[in-house]
């Protein structure tokens, strides 16, 4: 019955998709059979009037139409451009996530189920919802510390029934994968289950606030001493599974530039800060903001960038980003074969693949670059040809990679709406090549001799452990080479109930045959 009520979902989300033009603005370039077929009827049936709109507008009526889980279901897929194209990731990514709020009622009952107490306990004053998105809606209040001292906050409140709803669609989302799967051979290097699976249990962290709350933590812990950068603070006293409470922040949209040129805000240098921090975040300390659209990003009185809404974050090991600062150092020296060859160690590429061929299409990317103004290279071009030569050499999607790389060309996009001559390399430089200093020189080779130091210390004071334990395992490995092996008593007796069942199969599989023999030669004479 499940399955049935998906297949029913599905066919409804395709109709929607293909009456508000989402399918016919999608590349049909190099569809055959039924995928081009498809394109075809679903051109045919868009409406006339979305031919006016760009694919950023068309996909969200079709949201609108569709939901809140199809709303989260693109941010999600903006963060897998290798399976939806660049261009689209970078649409949905800049949609805004807006739905009507839900009622006062419902939010006060929520927040004290969530708490275990009263509302009035709890604030001093909570106002009526200012925003609301797909999973929560967010409401202005005040709060009395313990000295007195009355404070701005923001507290985001869990949607009602939003769970059962995205635990149905998931279904709709799992089915649609496993035809993809199966009939589309092409898709399976990207493999569409294992992204539904991610989807879901991204879903499933988002939709507990308590763990939103700990990422916020984590990301103001961090950047507490950045410069012009800062993360409101969590109110853990009044946050919970289904309640999140922040600092107020007062500032301008990063989205609204007028606004910002009006109050005076120097712009250029908001979009180096932006850039900065962003890799600051990703390099220095392997955790990043991955939602940085502009709605996300506001800029506060002193001219400090304040992020909210760290529903989608993004991790990446010390070895992704000795990966990362390698093949920017080899691009920025024109060191192609090298590019190639950290491709090969960290064991991106299939070792099947000729390094050399790889080189030399890592160089068609890197040529053209070192022959246009700085200003003028865009990452979000680059990182397309990175897709494709990807996909010809057999590259593995990394997703936690695929995550910066979008994350990287969104923040790239914040900056050069504050300044459209922004130079993405000179922004980048002090970051990048500071930790290149710390992390790939002589400094490096130190900390790396200090680490394998400490692990073999940590394994020589192991070894009279690991030395008792092989004794002990060539004593019980002798033994059995001698009298056989044990087995305890329970082992044995699942045996023997197993043996007769399997037995007792076979005496039933012989009557049948006997019967049937008997049944042939009797009908035969």
């Amino acid at each position: 019955m499940n399955r049935v009520m998906a297949t029913l979902r599905l066919m409804r989300a395709g109709w929607v998709l293909a009456r508000e033009g989402v399918i016919a603005g999608l590349p049909a370039q190099g569809l055959a059979g039924p995928a081009a077929t498809a394109h075809g009827i679903a051109s045919a049936l868009a409406r006339r009037r979305s031919e006016k709109l760009d694919s950023a507008e068309r996909m969200s009526r079709a949201i609108a139409r569709l939901g809140p889980s199809y709303a989260k279901l693109g941010q999600f897929l903006a963060t897998r451009p290798d399976v939806i194209g660049l261009d689209l990731a970078l649409d949905l990514a800049h949609l805004q996530d807006r739905m009507d709020s839900f009622p006062m009622e419902e939010s006060i009952r929520r927040i004290e189920d969530s708490l275990g107490k009263p509302v009035s306990k709890l604030f001093v004053e909570l106002g009526k919802p200012v925003a609301a998105a797909s999973i929560a809606q967010v409401h202005p209040a005040k709060v009395r510390d313990d000295d007195g001292t009355i404070r701005d906050v923001a507290v985001k409140v869990i949607r009602p029934g939003v769970r059962q709803r995205f635990a149905r669609d998931l279904d709709t989302f799992f089915l649609f994968a496993e035809l993809q799967e199966k009939h589309m051979p092409a898709s399976r290097r990207l493999r569409p289950v294992a992204i539904a699976e991610t989807l879901a249990q991204s879903t499933k962290i988002e939709m507990d606030l308590r763990l939103e709350a700990a990422a916020l933590s984590e990301l103001h812990e961090n950047t507490k001493d950045d410069p012009g950068f800062r993360v409101p603070k969590v109110d853990w006293q009044r946050t919970g599974r289904d309640v999140l409470t922040l600092d107020w922040v007062d500032g301008i949209k990063m989205s609204d530039i007028d606004k910002l040129r009006e109050a005076g805000h120097d712009l250029n240098r908001l979009a180096d800060t932006v850039v900065q921090s962003f890799l600051r975040h990703a390099m220095r300390d392997g955790f990043f903001h991955a939602d940085m659209h502009p709605g996300n990003l506001f800029v506060d009185p002193k001219g400090d960038i304040v992020a909210v809404d760290l529903g989608i974050a993004g991790r990446i090991g010390l070895k992704e980003r000795r990966f990362l600062a390698e093949i920017l150092y080899g691009f920025i020296k024109r060191d192609f074969r090298r590019v190639a060859h950290v491709h090969f160690e960290a064991g991106y590429v299939p070792s099947h693949q000729d390094v050399e061929a790889f080189a030399q299409a890592i160089r068609a990317i890197g040529e053209p670059i070192h022959g246009q103004p700085a200003e003028t290279i865009s990452m979000a071009n680059l990182l397309t040809l990175l897709f494709e030569v990807t996909d010809i050499f057999e590259m593995q999607t990394r997703p936690e990679l695929l995550l910066l790389q979008k994350t990287m060309v969104v923040v790239e996009g914040n900056a050069r709406a504050l300044n459209p001559h922004f130079n993405m390399w000179k922004a980048s430089e002090p970051v990048v090549g500071d930790w290149i200093t710390r992390n790939l020189g002589p400094g490096a080779i130190l900390s790396d001799a200090k680490t394998g130091i400490e692990s073999l210390g940590r394994l020589a004071r192991s070894l009279p452990e690991l030395a008792d334990r092989t004794e002990r395992l060539s004593l019980e490995v002798e033994e059995m080479a001698t009298s056989g092996m044990k087995l305890a008593p329970t082992t044995v007796e699942a045996i023997g109930k197993a043996e007769a069942r399997e037995s007792r199969s076979g005496r039933v599989a012989l009557w049948i045959i006997a019967l049937a023999a008997l049944w042939i030669a009797w009908h035969v004479s």
